[in-house]
């Protein structure tokens, strides 16, 4: 059965456009043009992931997220014309796992929803591994590796590595980020989240170049980019 995808926007020729790309790459479509109908919606027909506005004409799509999120393990992307920094980390923050920009790119949405179905069938019971080439990340053990190497990081290292690859290919705020390594301690600050970050990235990325494992989202947080 193909994915069902429930778009939710108010601005017909953005359905239409969203439709078109969507049923191409094989997914069943549904639509909702406000809040009020998007929640109907997602009660309904119960999608595997929900492109969402943030300009809806009787609420603010923001607001919609934890209410969407509430339906399940469904997949919450936003799709937004909205491009301050503020507004990309309040929607990750509140739920949403993941930001495209309007005006977009199709094939990147399309990829950007590829990954995000990929992660919401994975079942959370199995033992967390990820790779990229030769760099092997076991989260149940623990261990990062490289080959037959075993690479050592320091606690904060682990801890930041292990955030982001629980959640890989998706960004993660900085807010996020320190609230997993730091917990509560209030001297933590991002120039030393931007120091673990640096370190990791030298540790994980040789022979790769710099910044192709750990993607700076600027302003907002980071991505661990193990796909493609």
């Amino acid at each position: 059965m193909p994915a069902k995808i429930m778009v939710v926007d108010d601005e017909i020729s953005i359905r239409r456009l969203l439709r078109n790309t969507l049923e191409r790459a094989g997914y069943t479509v549904v639509e909702a043009i406000d809040g009020r109908g998007a929640i109907a919606c997602a009660a309904a027909e119960h999608p595997a992931a929900i492109l969402l506005d943030l300009g809806l004409p009787d609420r603010d799509g923001l607001g919609l997220i934890p209410v969407l999120r509430q339906r399940g393990d469904v997949v919450i992307l936003v799709v937004s014309a909205r491009d301050a920094t503020d507004e990309k980390v309040a929607a990750l923050d509140l739920g949403a796992d993941d930001y495209v920009t309007k005006p977009f790119d199709t094939d990147e949405l399309l990829a950007r929803l590829r990954v995000a179905l990929r992660h919401q069938g994975a079942s959370e019971t199995v033992a967390k591994i990820v790779r990229k080439g030769d760099l092997t990340i076991d989260l149940d053990r623990r261990l990062v590796s490289r080959g037959a190497a075993e690479l050592h990081l320091t606690r904060k290292e682990h801890e930041v590595l292990t955030i982001l690859a629980r959640h890989a290919n998706r960004v993660v705020t900085h807010d996020r980020i320190m609230a997993a390594a730091w917990g509560g301690d209030e001297d933590a600050r991002i120039e030393y989240l931007r120091i673990v970050v640096r370190n990791l990235r030298q540790k994980l990325e040789a022979p790769d170049p710099v910044g192709s494992l750990i993607a700076n989202e600027l302003g907002v947080g980071y991505r661990l980019r193990v796909d493609g």
